[in-house]
């Protein structure tokens, strides 16, 4: 690889594949170093340390992962705005395996409001619960549900780790069936609280 031309972007877009290719835990600014073909000291004039690429490399994914919801979601609402949401979710965990784990880390909430990635994933987010008429702190006990069930099913399906002679699509869909009831008979809350954009 040329040793001139390195950009934060490039150094992030290169820190996103190789997650992909060899996960996200085993990203480091060695193996970039190694990718650009320059010694470790070159890339901290793009990214402070690892903490900083990781946080980075987040923040990118983040956004490729709701910009795929968001064209999933446009034009729709209740059932069909969740289903397709959460197609897109799994879709992206599974074709993006590193990518997705950058997505989970805790990004330090200093960065949250500059940030229009994880903006834009409340403002999606929140609206579509918001038509199964939620409020606070209803519409962030919800999205911890949704985000639990779907992080935990693409997690434990990424593993191999459904044995059943039953098809995961089929169980998916289900789920997917379940979580809608849930919402559409939500137990209401009492307290309001702050919504969370990573809640």
């Amino acid at each position: 690889m040329p040793r001139a031309g390195l950009t934060v972007e490039r150094v992030v877009e290169a820190a996103a594949d190789l997650a992909d290719e060899v996960g996200f835990e085993q990203v480091t600014l060695s193996a970039l170093a190694r990718h650009f073909g320059v010694k470790d000291a070159s890339l901290y004039s793009h990214v402070r340390n690892l903490q900083d690429l990781r946080t980075r490399l987040a923040l990118l994914a983040g956004g490729e992962m709701i910009d795929r919801i968001a064209a999933a979601v446009a034009g729709r609402a209740g059932k069909q705005a969740l289903a397709a949401f959460a197609d897109a979710y799994r879709a992206y965990a599974l074709e993006r395996p590193g990518r997705y784990a950058a997505t989970q880390i805790r990004v330090d909430q200093s960065l949250v409001a500059d940030s229009p990635a994880l903006r834009r994933t409340a403002e999606i987010t929140y609206g579509m619960l918001r038509a199964y008429g939620l409020e606070e702190p209803d519409l962030t006990d919800a999205v911890r549900l949704l985000r639990s069930t779907f992080h935990g099913y693409c997690a434990l399906e990424a593993a191999g780790g459904f044995g059943a002679p039953r098809d995961v699509q089929a169980s998916w869909d289900k789920a997917v069936d379940a979580l809608h009831v849930a919402l559409e008979h939500w137990p209401r809350g009492t307290t309001a609280s702050a919504p969370g954009l990573r809640e």
